[in-house]
């Protein structure tokens, strides 16, 4: 019996609690975000049921943003030593055995191995492509 009245007093609790009577009703009616550029003010609110979310975006919607401005030129100079070195290689290589060209008296004999190269290059792109179209 003592058991039943208190499961019913602690059912019968919460309900009893007086609700808060204040102004905050329910969430705002409308809010607003707006972006700001260079040293536009945020605009008032129109009503007390509206909020003004305001961010400033820099300094024109129309300029490239700092980070994007200075970017390294790309050219002879900013080319690392190792790429430069292999680009001349491969160029000179033209005319000898293994080289695939059709300057030279070896160059025919490396086409068959490029084009090896070439399609087991294909191959794992296939691969690739298949085990990214499987995947969740």
């Amino acid at each position: 019996m003592l058991s039943t009245l208190l499961f019913a007093a602690l059912i019968a609790g919460p309900a009893m609690v007086p609700q808060d009577s204040g102004q905050g009703e329910g969430p705002p009616k409308r809010v607003r975000s707006i972006l700001v550029y260079g040293d536009e003010q945020c605009p008032k609110a129109e009503s007390p049921d509206e909020i003004v979310v305001c961010a400033n975006a820099g300094e024109s919607p129309y300029r490239i943003p700092k980070r994007f401005r200075d970017q390294p030129k790309e050219g002879p100079t900013s080319n690392a030593w190792t790429n430069r070195v292999e680009s001349v290689e491969q160029f000179n290589r033209a005319g000898l055995p293994n080289s695939c060209s059709p300057v030279g008296t070896g160059g025919q004999t490396g086409c068959t191995r490029a084009a090896i190269r070439q399609w087991y290059q294909e191959r794992l792109d296939q691969k690739a492509k298949a085990a990214r179209a499987t995947a969740p």
